[in-house]
């Protein structure tokens, strides 16, 4: 039982880190989109607004959190559908 446990430590970490660049990415161009800039603000940016600043980290946010559950999700499926347990 714990051997699908173990050998998906791997694969979960090989998909973490996609699934973080792949999110960077989708970032870059909501951001774009919305705000019609190439780079979002940091926190310390003096001449950014608190609300510029506010919104793109709750953008952030939540496209890293969506891409970082869809990422784990689909990998505990597959896992589940090679191995027939579930990972978690």
């Amino acid at each position: 039982m714990k051997t699908p446990r173990i050998s998906y430590k791997p694969l979960g970490l090989a998909m973490g880190t996609a699934g973080g660049l792949i999110a960077g990415a989708a970032f870059k161009q909501a951001w774009k989109a919305i705000a019609g800039e190439e780079d979002a603000p940091d926190a310390t940016d003096e001449d950014r607004s608190w609300e510029q600043v506010l919104i793109a980290a709750a953008l952030q946010g939540m496209i890293f959190a969506v891409a970082k559950a869809a990422v784990a999700r689909s990998g505990a499926v597959a896992t589940r559908r090679l191995t027939g347990s579930w990972p978690g």
